[in-house]
């Protein structure tokens, strides 16, 4: 809801703002307008042999300036680090109407002064507008291979997600979860590369496996890459941590397997109405947290899906609830899933906002996630550069007057 009005508020659109200006194809630094779509944004650098460090499901429509304003996180964050990382340098205007310039110097190394950009990455626009952007954007890998492969257990999810560290090293860049509750969703609309046979004394039919797990090298030498990537399937399938898995053989089949991954978000939204929740975990709690809200929703709401899947070699999961065929929200649901999911990231030692950003959904429970003294300091630094509060309010942090209503405890 972080760009969802909550009154009578002014909606800025940047989506003019959409000249790429340029690409400088020594450093790899390009800079562009707030207002280019990802997707374009992709395509002016692949032509040019280059690749934007963030790929999200939703880049035919989504902003590089909303990007970085929600920090966006993606499928590649392991590979080439978030956008606090990758963002050299930002024009924003204030709320003031002052334009501030972190452009005009932009380099890969810059350790003058305090690096201010970094407030508005991930600020919701409650900060400023921005409304240029400068990137580092590496090279685009020559080489890109992908395995679809199925475990049993969780445990060996985990034991995978090692080996693949240990095995394909440098040019891992992807490795991504699916458990069995999203993929019997997904496959009302396409075909999942492998599934199990099992035989009852009626029939034999095809199931979707406990987990699937999306993994992705990107290099520069395909002999070497791919050997890299047999070697890796050799190991998991002889130790018997992975139980079946696919070796895409060409780009074609490259695209066909993400399209499962990338359709996991919108085939769970057309089921019915999605109470979703993007949060960062221990990785050893990815099974022990969905399990856990199964319990709590199976009996008061049994008609209800707990599904997850997510950046698992990140530690971001994301975890949905769906009631199918019933589109619209059910009061007595949000309340037996919220604020306890929260109560159960935070308990874990997570974040309960890992990629999506706060909004006006979660920035009420900031007092349970955040020490005291650093939510005062970002209010403070909040009414320093927007002291009438006109920009984005009720949203990131949490609103004082929506406090008073919880009465201090959530």
């Amino acid at each position: 809801g972080g760009s969802v009005p909550i009154a009578d508020e002014v909606i800025v659109s940047i989506q003019k703002l959409n000249t790429i200006h340029n690409l400088d194809e020594t450093s790899g630094i390009l800079k562009c307008d707030a207002g280019v779509i990802l997707q374009d944004l992709q395509q002016y650098t692949m032509k040019r042999n280059f690749m934007v460090p963030v790929d999200l499901g939703a880049k035919g429509s989504c902003l590089i300036g909303g990007n970085v304003s929600t920090n966006a996180g993606g499928q590649y964050l392991y590979r080439h680090g978030s956008l606090h990382a990758n963002v050299l340098g930002l024009e924003v205007v204030l709320p003031d109407g002052t334009i501030l310039d972190l452009l005009s110097s932009v380099n890969l190394k810059d350790n003058t002064g305090y690096d201010l950009k970094q407030l508005f990455i991930g600020a919701e626009g409650t900060l400023g507008i921005i409304t240029k952007v400068a990137l580092h954007c590496p090279r685009l890998p020559q080489e890109r291979n992908v395995a679809f492969v199925a475990c049993q257990d969780y445990k060996s999810v985990q034991q995978l997600l090692i080996m693949a560290k240990d095995v394909l090293g440098e040019v891992l860049a992807a490795f991504e979860l699916m458990d069995q509750g999203i993929l019997n969703l997904v496959q009302q609309d396409m075909k999942i590369p492998i599934s199990m046979e099992t035989t009852t004394s009626i029939n034999t039919k095809n199931e979707n496996y406990p987990f699937c797990v999306l993994i992705e090298t990107q290099g520069s030498n395909k002999q070497h890459d791919m050997e890299k990537m047999e070697e890796f399937l050799e190991k998991a399938m002889s130790s018997e941590i992975c139980i079946d898995g696919v070796l895409s053989q060409d780009l074609t089949q490259v695209h066909k397997m993400w399209d499962v991954r990338d359709s996991c978000g919108p085939v769970v939204k057309s089921t019915g109405y999605l109470y979703k929740y993007d949060i960062s975990i221990p990785i050893g709690d990815f099974e022990d947290i969905a399990l856990e809200m199964r319990d709590r929703l199976g009996q008061s709401h049994p008609s209800a899906i707990v599904v997850s899947w997510g950046h698992i070699v990140d530690g971001n999961l994301h975890l949905n609830i769906t009631t199918p065929g019933i589109f619209e929200e059910d009061p007595s649901l949000t309340k037996r899933i919220e604020p306890y999911i929260f109560e159960s990231v935070i308990r874990r030692g997570g974040s309960i906002s890992a990629e999506h950003g706060l909004g006006q959904c979660k920035n009420s429970y900031l007092t349970i996630a955040k020490d005291p003294k650093a939510l005062n300091i970002m209010k403070s630094i909040r009414t320093m550069f927007d002291p009438h509060g006109i920009m984005n309010p009720g949203k990131y942090l949490p609103d004082d007057h929506r406090l008073a209503n919880h009465n201090g405890t959530l």
